[in-house]
């Protein structure tokens, strides 16, 4: 049976525009049917299209990646799946902007050591970057807190509409969904407004 060549595409939100990966498949000779996208994090492997190419793959089989950092993020799942691929699968993996990351050209044990000894730098690069990311994503969010900006969701507002709809429920006049559709609010923020108007009636 004649070995088959893949393309793995991740790219990292539903947004995000896969044609200069797929570009580059093509360019080396893989058909479109072969070439299997993700969209989504590259926090784990547990990827759909990713999980159905790796049932596919065959010894001999070669996998093309066009990127470390689109095959994943986590160093330790990284190493993990390129022994699974190349050891248990015994299929072969060229990421196709570092050479030197090519299992076809290097068969002996040199070249293996190479390979791995790359793959484990850049795999730690790939995710150290991951969390300097995540820890200036926090510290954005901590500076802006000192500023007095707010995050999450909007303290919810005490409308007119709202005091209406109340009205008439508290008069028995229309149920608490028709309520919560005539304010256009859901359940949890309904109450939440019930216990505020409760809490500071009780206090007069």
């Amino acid at each position: 049976m004649e070995n088959r060549r893949y393309g793995y595409i991740r790219v990292s939100s539903k947004d995000q525009n896969e044609h200069r990966q797929v570009v580059a498949m093509k360019d080396n000779a893989i058909h479109e049917r072969d070439i299997f996208i993700d969209k989504g994090s590259g926090q784990d492997f547990q990827r759909a299209q990713y999980q159905l190419l790796k049932r596919i793959l065959r010894p001999g089989d070669v996998l093309y990646i066009h990127s470390l950092d689109r095959f994943g993020r986590n160093k330790e799942d990284i190493v993990e799946e390129w022994n699974a691929i190349t050891k248990e699968l015994q299929a072969d993996i060229v990421v196709m902007d570092m050479p030197l990351l090519d299992t076809t050209q290097y068969k002996d044990s040199m070249g293996t050591f190479i390979a791995d000894l790359v793959l484990q730098i850049l795999s730690w690069i790939a995710q150290d970057e991951r969390e300097r990311i995540r820890k200036r994503q926090r510290e954005g969010i901590d500076a802006a807190k000192r500023q007095g900006k707010a995050f999450g969701r909007p303290k919810a507002q005490m409308t007119e509409v709202f005091m209406q709809a109340y009205d008439e429920w508290q008069q028995g006049e229309i149920t608490a969904t028709q309520a919560m559709q005539q304010a256009d609010v859901k359940k949890t923020t309904f109450y939440k407004l019930v216990k505020r108007i409760e809490s500071e009636t009780a206090g007069v």
